[in-house]
């Protein structure tokens, strides 16, 4: 029941941030109009570009997942993650920023593939190949979304922009180089045990 309420709760923490971090970091926002120019807007704009990528939402069920410990726990909060970060996020967009409410279809993506990354983090603790590609599948995802969609809004690259590539990229080698040396760890205590 904890991992249930924790799933929720941070569901809810995480899509509400989303939503406030990419006003801030929009000077058309109203509250972004406010920070234009200062260090605050720079460092929300870097925020936005890695928070409101998918790898990160898909990082946010891996994560719970992995916490939950068991497949069908994994699966339960894989999907509460990230159908309350999407209500949350949609909800905090109308109240703060007045935006339409137009969440229905990415509520049915959080319940369609929620369950898949909860159970993938759930995985991550097997050990062999299954806990490796799992390990694998948040850091893969980020390369790939990096070299197909990567974060560039605007057709100019600002330091925000290379800065956050920077990160991900960073992100994706240690986190890639984890999986891998646990993997291989593992292996060797077999072999020498």
């Amino acid at each position: 029941m904890k991992i249930m309420v924790g799933s929720l709760v941070t569901g809810l923490g995480f899509g509400a941030a989303t939503s406030l971090v990419d006003m801030l970091s929009s000077p058309y926002q109203e509250l972004g109009m406010r920070f234009v120019g200062t260090v605050w807007a720079k460092a929300a704009k870097v925020l936005s570009l890695l928070m409101d990528a998918g790898w990160a939402w898909a990082a946010l069920a891996v994560a719970m997942g992995w916490f939950a410990g068991t497949w069908v726990r994994g699966a339960l909060v894989g999907a509460l993650v990230l159908a309350a970060a999407t209500a949350a996020y949609y909800v905090t967009d109308f109240i703060v920023g007045g935006e339409n409410m137009t969440m229905s279809f990415w509520l049915g993506v959080s319940l369609l593939i929620g369950p898949v990354l909860g159970v993938v983090g759930a995985a991550v603790r097997r050990p062999g190949l299954l806990g490796l590609f799992a390990a694998l599948t948040v850091p893969v995802g980020a390369a790939v979304q990096m070299v197909l969609l990567p974060p560039r809004p605007h057709l100019t690259v600002t330091p925000a922009i290379v800065l956050s590539e920077v990160i991900v990229w960073t992100a994706a080698a240690l986190g890639a180089g984890w999986a891998l040396y646990r993997f291989w760890a593992a292996r060797r205590a077999v072999v020498v045990g």
